[in-house]
């Protein structure tokens, strides 16, 4: 049964971290837009945002190996690095901006200050290390990073790790004591809490099944209400398809030509959670290692201390592993149905290209409980199986798609698809995700709201300082953004409680 049409300025797909924060963005922009959100699962923050379903790292670009990649002369690039740290900051002034303004509370609740460290084993990895740490040290942005290949020194900043380890094996570590975890899920509850009180329309278990553009530019929604049964039609300006995982089937369902020659393959995530308490007290820092060979660049192995709930947790992770769904709640259909003609060659390319990725995967899928211990035992040699539980992670939905490198190359990374007329955007692809949002979504207003954003840019700047601005070449604003968002969020202070 259809219901009338409802007309509205925008429409948000999903109500996860991305959704929230362009809505946020919006609302303090242009108070006067009427937005709707449309969620198919009962609460905000349950399938990518959620904190069980990701690393909770605020991705700086700190301790994460994958974003500074060797050179065939032997040096360092860290212009991805740098890149992704810029990103982070701008998040970090938004949430701060919206602390200090009442907007949202208690920071603690959703960012808690925790060392990022990277950790090495073998000569070849520990001159990387080293190599790595000389390049960045100097950087601004990565000041008071440290290095150190002494067992002794090791054993103070990472006690767990060192304990019972066999010495003969070369091992160093960097650590910096400016990293963040990060409770994404508490994050975009919050900040649906808040779009609420803007008479954002936020309506759960409402499933959006089709999008079509109407013949006045406007796109038409058909939208399943799972609580009455009734099919809605919403008409909108715009649309964000922010659905995580599915995104790719409704932004294929619009039809616009940059929707054509992508693909998606998707990764599911395991994490060890420790059950035992008195482990969890032994670790306080977020230990990234290097990715194994053939794994993706998302399955860097790491060990992270975590506060879900206001609660110490330590996890450990992640195993990849593989199911047809491209969200947790998804369909085993979802990989099949989103082949299509137009992206077919793509896909396929992608299947002759990534057969160690699938080796890998499907060595990752039939590991024993005790197999994945010995992965633990890497970082904890005296890690007891009974400690440890399995917790199964969010979908992540790999972007495919045809680049200078080829067709059917794998991206790993965050991508947002628009409409030349900007009346219709997609967030697809994974990590660093949710902790560039405020960056990803800026990207979205400039290239969907062009004609506003000369009359935005001051409020734009009120809430985020360095918009527009490189923070590299900006020391003194970098130094002062670094301070006023460690008093804000509570971080600097925290750090000292907690050491």
């Amino acid at each position: 049964m259809s219901s009338i049409q409802q007309k509205t300025d925008v429409i948000l797909i999903g109500a996860g971290v991305m959704s929230a924060t362009l809505g946020a963005l919006l609302k303090e922009l242009a108070p006067e837009l009427e937005i709707k959100v449309f969620e198919k699962l009962a609460k905000a923050g349950e399938e990518s945002s959620n904190e069980w379903n990701n690393a909770g790292t605020g991705h700086a670009a700190l301790c994460e190996l994958n974003y500074t990649s060797e050179k065939a002369d032997g040096s360092i690039d860290i212009s991805k690095a740098i890149k992704i740290n810029e990103h982070f900051q701008l998040s970090r002034q938004f949430w701060a901006y919206l602390v200090k303004n009442n907007l949202i509370q208690n920071p603690q609740d959703f960012i808690m200050p925790i060392p990022h460290m990277s950790m090495v084993q073998g000569e070849k990895n520990v001159s990387f290390l080293k190599k790595r740490f000389e390049a960045l040290a100097n950087n601004p942005l990565f000041q008071g990073m440290e290095y150190s290949d002494d067992p002794e020194k090791l054993k103070e900043w990472i006690p767990l790790i060192m304990e019972g380890r066999a010495s003969n094996e070369p091992i160093a570590a960097t650590k910096i004591d400016s990293g963040t975890d990060v409770n994404f899920g508490a994050l975009t509850r919050m900040l649906f809490e808040y779009l609420k009180t803007k008479d954002v329309s936020i309506n759960y278990n409402h499933a959006v099944e089709d999008i079509k553009r109407t013949n006045d530019g406007m796109w038409k929604l058909k939208v399943y209400n799972m609580g009455t049964g009734n099919i809605e039609e919403h008409i909108a300006k715009f649309v964000f398809i922010g659905g995580g995982g599915g995104s790719l089937h409704l932004l294929q369902k619009t039809g616009i030509p940059e929707s054509k020659h992508i693909g998606g393959f998707p990764v599911s995530g395991l994490f060890m959670v420790c059950k035992n308490q008195e482990v969890v007290e032994q670790h306080h820092a977020k230990v990234y290692g290097k990715a194994k060979v053939g794994a993706p660049p998302m399955s860097v192995p790491h060990l992270d201390t975590r506060y879900i709930d206001n609660k110490k947790s330590l996890l450990f992770g992640p195993f990849a592993g593989f199911s047809p769904k491209f969200l947790k709640t998804g369909s085993n259909m979802d990989l099949i149905t989103s082949v299509k003609p137009n992206n077919v060659i793509t896909m396929l390319a992608a299947g002759v290209k990534e057969m160690a990725l699938t080796k890998y995967l499907i060595e990752q899928v039939m590991l024993s409980h005790e197999k994945r211990m010995e992965e633990l035992r890497e970082f904890i040699p005296n890690a007891k199986s009974e400690d440890w539980d399995i917790v199964v992670a969010g979908q992540r939905v790999q972007v495919i798609k045809d680049t200078p490198a080829g067709k059917g190359t794998l991206q790993f990374g965050t991508e947002v698809v628009s409409a030349a007329d900007g009346s219709v955007a997609a967030l697809l692809g994974a990590s660093p995700g949710a902790s560039t949002a405020v960056q990803v979504m800026l990207e979205v207003l400039e290239k969907c709201f062009p004609q506003r954003m000369a009359e935005w840019e001051p409020k734009i700047k009120e809430m985020i300082p360095s918009y527009g601005v490189s923070l590299m070449q900006n020391q003194e604003l970098l130094r002062e953004i670094q301070r006023s968002t460690d008093e804000v969020l509570g971080l600097s202070e925290k750090e000292l409680a907690y050491s």
